[in-house]
């Protein structure tokens, strides 16, 4: 817990050591159990890493990194190792105190979230297409995506990760439902396209592959964008940057989403593409498309529920619900910004 607190804060070893008053070697050893940690020490690293005394009394199994990060842009997907260890830490945190709001309650499903082996099923838009019809999706744009994934046991949640360069991240660990964490500071198309590429990780993949992003890219176009729809919408309509404008409020999917889903179906030639590609950059919409074509991100609604029943179904207050936790109340308020809200509709029956 130690280690998990010091790569929470994102800090060294050295400076830890610093901070607790001790030579760096003897915290090493501490990080490592070869040292007995003392009640004095967890005061000092509690103060240090500005986190209650009792987190580091948690029995929970610590996790490594995740399978997958995905990256803001395909231009720019270093993750630093600091980074990684932060993101790390706090996806563990989260499910210490996902484990904790689930002691009593129950979330049951309604939506199947099965697996579909690629070699069994084919391509990632085959794939796609039958998860669509398995969750019974009606055709055209999915309004809420958010929602819908939520409906399937997914338990979506927002966060910064400490300024890196993410859009989101996915974390399975066994006995938990999964969690998604998306960046709300990234616009709500480039958002959902993650949660919808996060998805394809869940249902396509147990295991890293060489080819699981660009698996998981084609998965999440053809969930968003089916192959049949796609090419119904634009028969006998030329591709062009204000046509792409006008399908994005529609399909709530980025103009370069549109323009990716396009090449894919062989729908323009690839001079056509190119040059729209040159148009686009030119513009400066690769990094932020103009900002009148934005629309809301979908809020994830289950965590909010899980916290509004404790209240209301378990009579505990905000304080209790905080001390489960073992984080401070400015910590739970950036994990939980949404704390205070329902759900406008039950994705999920909480048996409390």
């Amino acid at each position: 817990m130690l280690r998990l607190a010091r790569h929470l804060r994102g800090l060294t070893q050295k400076k830890t050591a610093e901070q607790l008053g001790v030579a760096q070697a003897v915290y090493s050893r501490m990080e490592n159990d070869l040292v007995e940690v003392d009640d004095e020490c967890i005061r000092v690293a509690s103060r240090a890493f500005n986190l209650p005394p009792g987190f580091f009394d948690l029995p929970d199994t610590v996790y490594g990194p995740p399978v997958s990060i995905h990256p803001m842009l395909r231009g720019h997907s270093d993750v630093t190792a600091r980074e990684l260890d932060m993101i790390t830490a706090e996806l563990n945190v989260r499910m210490f105190n996902l484990r904790r709001f689930l002691e009593e309650m129950d979330l049951k499903p309604s939506l199947d979230l099965r697996r579909f082996d690629l070699e069994q099923y084919g391509s990632p838009a085959d794939i796609a297409d039958l998860l669509r019809r398995h969750w019974k999706i009606p055709s055209g744009p999915i309004k809420n995506l958010t929602r819908l994934v939520e409906r399937a046991g997914v338990v979506v949640g927002y966060s910064d990760f400490g300024g890196a360069n993410v859009s989101g991240v996915t974390f399975a660990v066994p006995g938990r439902p999964p969690l998604v964490l998306l960046n709300p500071s990234h616009p709500a198309d480039r958002v959902r396209f993650t949660l919808a590429h996060e998805l394809g990780h869940l249902v396509m993949h147990r295991f890293p592959t060489p080819n699981m992003e660009e698996e998981a890219n084609l998965f999440a176009s053809n969930f968003l964008l089916p192959r049949k729809e796609l090419n119904d919408a634009l028969r006998g309509r030329k591709v062009t940057l204000a046509l792409l404008a006008a399908l994005k409020p529609e399909w709530r999917v980025s103009m370069q989403g549109i323009l990716y889903a396009i090449q894919r179906e062989k729908i323009i030639t690839p001079n056509q593409a190119r040059y729209l590609w040159q148009q686009i950059a030119t513009r400066g919409w690769k990094t932020r498309e103009p900002a009148n074509l934005d629309f809301e991100h979908d809020r994830p609604t289950v965590l909010p529920t899980i916290i509004k029943a404790m209240r209301q179904e378990l009579g505990l207050s905000g304080e209790d619900i905080k001390s489960i936790t073992q984080i401070y109340s400015e910590e739970f308020d950036r994990f939980y910004p949404y704390a205070s809200e329902a759900g406008t509709r039950p994705m999920l029956r909480i048996v409390s």
